[in-house]
């Protein structure tokens, strides 16, 4: 890690119930200390208010917080036009959107609402023609042009660059992945409930493994990790994180934000622990 500071997120609900909430919950990060701000992309959750939107109204919101969809849902949104999206939100915001990407899951769900069920190897297809389709709209070019598997473009002019280089982040758990996030992203982006922090360790290596093939520097993959709640007081949170910084090449955590309590606790205790 090299000394390197750590960044604290916030995992926020895009429940629509919870709105309220969520508001005063970004108002304490804004103000808090904290980072950045992921928000889950299931559109088919018929609980949850539409993630791209509610990003868009949160950074309209703030002045300094980084927004970015944890993670965005692939099989449901053209990558021609999310990378519209992902362009337009970080021009209007002044760079502050950052894009996390997944191949897609809860396949059921993503039927239902029109989708495409993929096969795991179609899906991490699919994944990489999108993120070649998200840096070609990305560039600057007028037109772009694309003939793959799974998308296709005929001479799409994207429109604004966005106002800094957006970061595509990759949830990714298995081997074909991760050598996948090691080629082409710039970072790796795991939850805690799917790969815990003894397995981090040993999925790193093959990032970089595949990074160091590709003939990229790994450290360019930023190392980021979406937790549960670590038991114990603010001392006790600000030691763990510190330490799987360390041993997990972890630079940015994002924390649960459960309650508008827990998140006044994690800006006034966490967050000064962690940075004093």
């Amino acid at each position: 890690m090299g000394g390197q500071a750590i960044e604290l997120g916030l995992f926020v609900n895009p429940s629509a119930e919870s709105y309220r909430d969520s508001l005063e919950m970004v108002r304490l990060a804004e103000q808090g200390g904290i980072d950045l701000i992921g928000i889950q992309d299931h559109p088919y959750q018929y609980r949850f208010l539409d993630t791209w939107l509610l990003i868009a109204d949160l950074l309209a919101r703030t002045e300094r917080l980084r927004f970015f969809p944890d993670v965005a849902n692939l099989p449901l949104r053209a990558p021609a036009l999310m990378a519209k999206q992902a362009a337009s939100l970080d021009h209007m915001s002044g760079g502050r959107f950052e894009l996390g990407l997944g191949a897609g899951a809860f396949w059921e769900g993503i039927e239902a609402m029109g989708g495409r069920v993929l096969t795991p190897g179609q899906s991490v297809d699919a994944l990489e023609e999108a993120i070649q389709i998200l840096r070609a709209c990305w560039s600057g070019e007028r037109a772009v042009s694309f003939e793959g598997e799974h998308y296709r473009l005929k001479g799409f002019h994207p429109g604004p660059p966005p106002a800094h280089p957006i970061e595509i982040w990759i949830g990714a758990y298995k081997p074909r992945m991760l050598r996948l996030t090691g080629r082409l992203a710039d970072g790796w982006l795991p939850s805690q409930g799917y790969m815990p922090p003894e397995q981090v360790a040993e999925a790193r290596k093959v990032i970089d493994e595949a990074a160091a093939k590709a003939g990229r520097d790994p450290s360019a993959v930023r190392g980021l990790y979406n937790v549960g709640g670590i038991e114990g007081g603010a001392e006790a949170w600000a030691e763990t994180l510190t330490r799987w910084a360390g041993e997990l090449s972890v630079t940015t955590f994002i924390l649960p934000a459960e309650s508008v309590d827990q998140v006044e606790w994690l800006v006034s205790e966490v967050v000064p622990a962690l940075k004093h």
